[in-house]
Protein backbone atom coordinates (compact mmCIF):
# COMPACT_ATOMS: atom_id res chain seq x y z
CA UNK A 1 0.00 0.00 0.00
CA UNK A 2 1.16 3.27 -0.89
CA UNK A 3 1.45 5.60 2.07
CA UNK A 4 0.60 9.44 2.04
CA UNK A 5 3.44 11.99 1.67
CA UNK A 6 2.75 15.72 3.52
CA UNK A 7 4.00 18.80 1.86
CA UNK A 8 4.22 21.98 4.20
CA UNK A 9 3.02 25.13 2.24
CA UNK A 10 3.40 28.92 3.14
CA UNK A 11 1.35 31.25 0.85
CA UNK A 12 -1.13 33.71 1.34
CA UNK A 13 -3.81 31.44 -0.03
CA UNK A 14 -4.31 30.90 3.90
CA UNK A 15 -3.60 33.98 5.36
CA UNK A 16 -2.52 33.51 8.94
CA UNK A 17 -2.87 29.63 8.64
CA UNK A 18 0.86 28.86 7.25
CA UNK A 19 2.34 26.22 7.58
CA UNK A 20 -0.89 24.01 5.94
CA UNK A 21 -0.47 20.39 5.02
CA UNK A 22 -1.17 19.12 1.32
CA UNK A 23 -1.30 15.53 1.26
CA UNK A 24 -0.75 13.25 -1.73
CA UNK A 25 0.19 9.60 -3.34
CA UNK A 26 3.36 8.97 -5.39
CA UNK A 27 4.01 6.10 -7.92
CA UNK A 28 6.34 5.59 -10.98
CA UNK A 29 8.50 7.52 -12.74
CA UNK A 30 8.89 9.73 -15.71
CA UNK A 31 6.31 12.20 -17.24
CA UNK A 32 4.12 14.02 -14.16
CA UNK A 33 1.08 13.80 -14.32
CA UNK A 34 -0.86 15.55 -11.47
CA UNK A 35 -4.48 13.78 -10.45
CA UNK A 36 -6.98 15.30 -8.75
CA UNK A 37 -10.51 13.39 -7.48
CA UNK A 38 -13.96 13.88 -7.43
CA UNK A 39 -16.85 15.25 -4.63
CA UNK A 40 -16.14 13.98 -1.33
CA UNK A 41 -12.73 11.50 -2.71
CA UNK A 42 -9.59 11.84 -1.84
CA UNK A 43 -6.44 10.73 -3.59
CA UNK A 44 -6.63 7.09 -2.87
CA UNK A 45 -9.75 7.17 -5.25
CA UNK A 46 -7.11 6.98 -8.00
CA UNK A 47 -5.07 4.09 -7.14
CA UNK A 48 -6.60 1.42 -9.02
CA UNK A 49 -5.57 3.71 -11.88
CA UNK A 50 -2.07 4.18 -10.47
CA UNK A 51 -1.12 0.62 -10.28
CA UNK A 52 -1.94 1.01 -14.27
CA UNK A 53 -0.12 3.82 -14.84
CA UNK A 54 2.92 4.03 -12.65
CA UNK A 55 4.88 2.04 -15.37
CA UNK A 56 4.27 4.76 -18.02
CA UNK A 57 4.31 8.22 -15.94
CA UNK A 58 4.92 9.75 -12.93
CA UNK A 59 1.25 9.80 -10.68
CA UNK A 60 0.85 12.10 -8.31
CA UNK A 61 -2.46 12.03 -6.89
CA UNK A 62 -3.58 15.01 -4.73
CA UNK A 63 -5.94 15.45 -1.39
CA UNK A 64 -7.58 18.85 -3.00
CA UNK A 65 -7.54 20.88 -0.29
CA UNK A 66 -10.56 20.61 2.02
CA UNK A 67 -10.34 16.89 1.38
CA UNK A 68 -8.79 14.01 2.67
CA UNK A 69 -5.74 14.45 4.74
CA UNK A 70 -5.04 17.32 2.77
CA UNK A 71 -5.75 21.30 5.14
CA UNK A 72 -9.33 21.92 6.19
CA UNK A 73 -9.11 25.56 6.99
CA UNK A 74 -12.18 27.12 7.90
CA UNK A 75 -12.75 29.54 4.77
CA UNK A 76 -15.52 29.60 1.84
CA UNK A 77 -14.17 27.10 -0.73
CA UNK A 78 -14.29 28.28 -4.36
CA UNK A 79 -12.37 27.05 -7.29
CA UNK A 80 -10.18 30.00 -7.27
CA UNK A 81 -9.35 28.56 -3.58
CA UNK A 82 -8.58 25.06 -5.33
CA UNK A 83 -6.71 26.16 -7.61
CA UNK A 84 -4.26 28.35 -6.01
CA UNK A 85 -3.60 25.35 -3.89
CA UNK A 86 -2.56 23.39 -6.62
CA UNK A 87 -0.26 26.02 -7.83
CA UNK A 88 1.45 25.81 -4.55
CA UNK A 89 1.66 21.55 -4.55
CA UNK A 90 3.15 21.92 -7.64
CA UNK A 91 6.04 24.49 -6.62
CA UNK A 92 6.76 22.82 -3.75
CA UNK A 93 7.22 19.53 -5.90
CA UNK A 94 9.76 21.62 -8.25
CA UNK A 95 7.36 21.37 -11.25
CA UNK A 96 7.36 23.44 -13.89
CA UNK A 97 4.85 21.09 -16.26
CA UNK A 98 3.11 18.37 -16.12
CA UNK A 99 -0.64 16.51 -17.09
CA UNK A 100 -3.45 17.17 -15.52
CA UNK A 101 -6.50 14.47 -15.14
CA UNK A 102 -8.89 15.44 -13.05
CA UNK A 103 -12.25 13.33 -12.62
CA UNK A 104 -15.58 15.07 -11.79
CA UNK A 105 -15.10 17.93 -9.69
CA UNK A 106 -11.31 17.39 -9.56
CA UNK A 107 -11.86 18.02 -13.68
CA UNK A 108 -13.11 20.88 -12.99
CA UNK A 109 -10.32 22.10 -11.03
CA UNK A 110 -7.88 20.64 -13.39
CA UNK A 111 -9.65 23.18 -16.55
CA UNK A 112 -9.80 26.41 -14.41
CA UNK A 113 -5.80 25.70 -13.77
CA UNK A 114 -5.20 25.13 -16.93
CA UNK A 115 -6.60 28.39 -18.12
CA UNK A 116 -4.83 30.02 -14.94
CA UNK A 117 -1.81 28.81 -15.69
CA UNK A 118 -1.48 27.45 -19.18
CA UNK A 119 2.10 27.52 -20.00
CA UNK A 120 2.27 24.90 -16.71
CA UNK A 121 0.22 22.40 -18.30
CA UNK A 122 1.29 19.80 -21.17
CA UNK A 123 -2.22 18.10 -21.66
CA UNK A 124 -5.89 18.23 -19.78
CA UNK A 125 -7.48 14.81 -19.50
CA UNK A 126 -10.79 15.53 -17.96
CA UNK A 127 -12.65 12.61 -16.91
CA UNK A 128 -16.89 13.20 -16.27
CA UNK A 129 -15.97 16.90 -15.48
CA UNK A 130 -18.03 18.94 -13.60
CA UNK A 131 -17.70 23.03 -14.02
CA UNK A 132 -20.07 23.18 -16.70
CA UNK A 133 -23.28 25.29 -15.31
CA UNK A 134 -26.27 23.50 -15.46
CA UNK A 135 -29.40 25.42 -13.40
CA UNK A 136 -31.10 21.26 -13.06
CA UNK A 137 -28.75 20.93 -10.44
CA UNK A 138 -30.37 23.78 -8.17
CA UNK A 139 -32.40 21.91 -5.63
CA UNK A 140 -31.72 18.74 -6.64
CA UNK A 141 -30.17 18.14 -3.64
CA UNK A 142 -32.06 20.67 -1.27
CA UNK A 143 -33.25 17.67 0.81
CA UNK A 144 -29.50 17.13 1.97
CA UNK A 145 -29.82 20.45 3.78
CA UNK A 146 -30.33 19.04 7.56
CA UNK A 147 -27.13 16.59 6.68
CA UNK A 148 -25.44 20.07 6.95
CA UNK A 149 -25.87 21.16 9.89
CA UNK A 150 -23.31 20.80 12.55
CA UNK A 151 -25.62 19.69 15.16
CA UNK A 152 -25.49 16.34 17.19
CA UNK A 153 -29.12 16.13 16.95
CA UNK A 154 -28.88 14.93 13.06
CA UNK A 155 -26.87 12.02 13.96
CA UNK A 156 -29.19 11.10 16.82
CA UNK A 157 -32.25 10.85 14.53
CA UNK A 158 -29.97 9.18 11.83
CA UNK A 159 -29.14 6.23 15.07
CA UNK A 160 -32.95 6.67 16.33
CA UNK A 161 -34.48 6.05 12.53
CA UNK A 162 -32.13 2.69 11.78
CA UNK A 163 -33.74 0.29 13.66
CA UNK A 164 -37.16 1.53 12.28
CA UNK A 165 -35.94 1.47 9.04
CA UNK A 166 -34.42 -1.99 9.44
CA UNK A 167 -38.04 -3.59 10.20
CA UNK A 168 -39.49 -1.80 6.64
CA UNK A 169 -36.33 -3.01 4.57
CA UNK A 170 -34.72 0.33 4.72
CA UNK A 171 -31.93 0.15 6.41
CA UNK A 172 -29.51 0.17 3.72
CA UNK A 173 -30.88 3.52 3.02
CA UNK A 174 -30.38 4.76 6.37
CA UNK A 175 -26.69 3.96 6.35
CA UNK A 176 -26.20 5.26 3.16
CA UNK A 177 -27.51 8.56 4.23
CA UNK A 178 -25.28 8.37 7.64
CA UNK A 179 -22.35 7.70 5.75
CA UNK A 180 -23.14 10.53 3.55
CA UNK A 181 -23.25 13.44 6.31
CA UNK A 182 -20.53 11.57 7.95
CA UNK A 183 -18.11 12.41 4.65
CA UNK A 184 -20.09 16.03 4.55
CA UNK A 185 -18.67 16.90 8.43
CA UNK A 186 -15.00 15.12 7.32
CA UNK A 187 -14.52 17.16 4.32
CA UNK A 188 -15.46 21.10 4.58
CA UNK A 189 -15.16 22.06 1.50
CA UNK A 190 -18.10 19.56 0.18
CA UNK A 191 -20.10 21.56 2.63
CA UNK A 192 -18.79 24.10 1.17
CA UNK A 193 -19.74 23.73 -2.20
CA UNK A 194 -23.10 22.69 -1.25
CA UNK A 195 -24.06 25.40 0.76
CA UNK A 196 -22.94 28.40 -1.98
CA UNK A 197 -24.43 26.59 -4.75
CA UNK A 198 -28.18 25.98 -4.13
CA UNK A 199 -29.35 28.70 -6.79
CA UNK A 200 -28.62 29.09 -10.56
CA UNK A 201 -27.11 32.22 -9.34
CA UNK A 202 -24.42 30.70 -7.13
CA UNK A 203 -22.97 29.53 -10.42
CA UNK A 204 -20.24 32.10 -11.09
CA UNK A 205 -17.22 29.93 -10.91
CA UNK A 206 -18.21 27.79 -13.69
CA UNK A 207 -15.93 27.75 -16.88
CA UNK A 208 -18.34 26.94 -19.87
CA UNK A 209 -17.82 30.94 -21.30
CA UNK A 210 -13.80 30.16 -21.08
CA UNK A 211 -12.73 27.31 -21.90
CA UNK A 212 -12.69 28.14 -25.71
CA UNK A 213 -9.39 29.93 -24.74
CA UNK A 214 -7.70 26.82 -24.22
CA UNK A 215 -5.25 25.81 -26.16
CA UNK A 216 -3.50 22.83 -24.37
CA UNK A 217 -4.16 19.19 -25.86
CA UNK A 218 -7.28 17.92 -24.00
CA UNK A 219 -8.93 15.18 -23.53
CA UNK A 220 -12.39 14.43 -22.54
CA UNK A 221 -13.54 10.76 -21.22
CA UNK A 222 -16.98 9.89 -20.28
CA UNK A 223 -19.17 6.65 -19.37
CA UNK A 224 -22.36 6.21 -21.32
CA UNK A 225 -24.32 5.25 -18.38
CA UNK A 226 -23.64 8.10 -15.92
CA UNK A 227 -26.23 10.08 -13.80
CA UNK A 228 -24.29 12.28 -12.23
CA UNK A 229 -22.68 14.47 -14.77
CA UNK A 230 -24.79 14.35 -18.12
CA UNK A 231 -22.99 13.79 -21.27
CA UNK A 232 -24.08 16.89 -22.67
CA UNK A 233 -21.44 18.53 -20.03
CA UNK A 234 -18.42 16.39 -20.95
CA UNK A 235 -19.65 17.40 -24.73
CA UNK A 236 -19.81 21.30 -23.77
CA UNK A 237 -15.94 21.06 -22.85
CA UNK A 238 -15.10 18.60 -26.09
CA UNK A 239 -16.77 21.17 -28.23
CA UNK A 240 -15.52 24.79 -26.66
CA UNK A 241 -11.83 23.16 -26.65
CA UNK A 242 -9.97 23.76 -29.71
CA UNK A 243 -8.81 20.28 -30.86
CA UNK A 244 -10.17 18.52 -27.71
CA UNK A 245 -11.64 15.12 -28.76
CA UNK A 246 -14.32 12.84 -26.80
CA UNK A 247 -13.66 9.07 -25.77
CA UNK A 248 -17.17 7.21 -24.53
CA UNK A 249 -16.64 4.27 -22.67
CA UNK A 250 -19.64 1.97 -23.15
CA UNK A 251 -21.38 0.90 -20.29
CA UNK A 252 -19.86 3.10 -17.86
CA UNK A 253 -20.80 5.38 -14.82
CA UNK A 254 -19.37 8.08 -13.40
CA UNK A 255 -16.95 6.53 -10.98
CA UNK A 256 -14.40 5.76 -13.50
CA UNK A 257 -11.18 5.99 -11.62
CA UNK A 258 -12.50 3.23 -9.12
CA UNK A 259 -13.94 1.22 -11.74
CA UNK A 260 -12.77 1.48 -14.77
CA UNK A 261 -9.17 2.10 -14.61
CA UNK A 262 -8.41 -0.45 -17.41
CA UNK A 263 -10.59 1.54 -20.12
CA UNK A 264 -8.85 5.14 -18.89
CA UNK A 265 -5.21 3.97 -18.82
CA UNK A 266 -6.01 2.56 -22.41
CA UNK A 267 -6.85 5.93 -23.43
CA UNK A 268 -4.25 7.90 -21.01
CA UNK A 269 -1.95 6.22 -21.98
CA UNK A 270 -1.43 6.76 -25.62
CA UNK A 271 -2.56 10.63 -25.06
CA UNK A 272 0.51 10.89 -22.62
CA UNK A 273 3.14 9.69 -24.96
CA UNK A 274 2.06 11.84 -27.52
CA UNK A 275 0.28 9.30 -29.91
CA UNK A 276 -2.83 11.02 -29.97
CA UNK A 277 -6.07 7.91 -30.02
CA UNK A 278 -8.50 9.51 -32.73
CA UNK A 279 -11.46 7.17 -31.94
CA UNK A 280 -13.73 8.70 -30.22
CA UNK A 281 -15.07 5.71 -28.25
CA UNK A 282 -13.76 2.32 -27.41
CA UNK A 283 -15.14 -1.11 -27.50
Amino acid sequence: MIEKQLLNLRSAVLPGQTPYLAAYLEQGDGTPLLMLHGFLGDATNWLPLMGRLSAHVRCISLDLLGFGDSAKPSIRYDIAQEVAFVHQVLAALSLESCYILGHSFGGWVGAAYALAYPETVKGLLLAAPAGIRDDSFCGRYDHLRPLLWRTPAVDWALNLAKPIAASIGQRSAVEQIAWFRRELMAQPAACSFLLDRLRPEDAIDTVEKDIYRLQVPTLVITGDRDETIPLWHSQTYANEIPGAQLAVIPNADHALPQKYAAELAELIVPFVLAERPNAVGIG
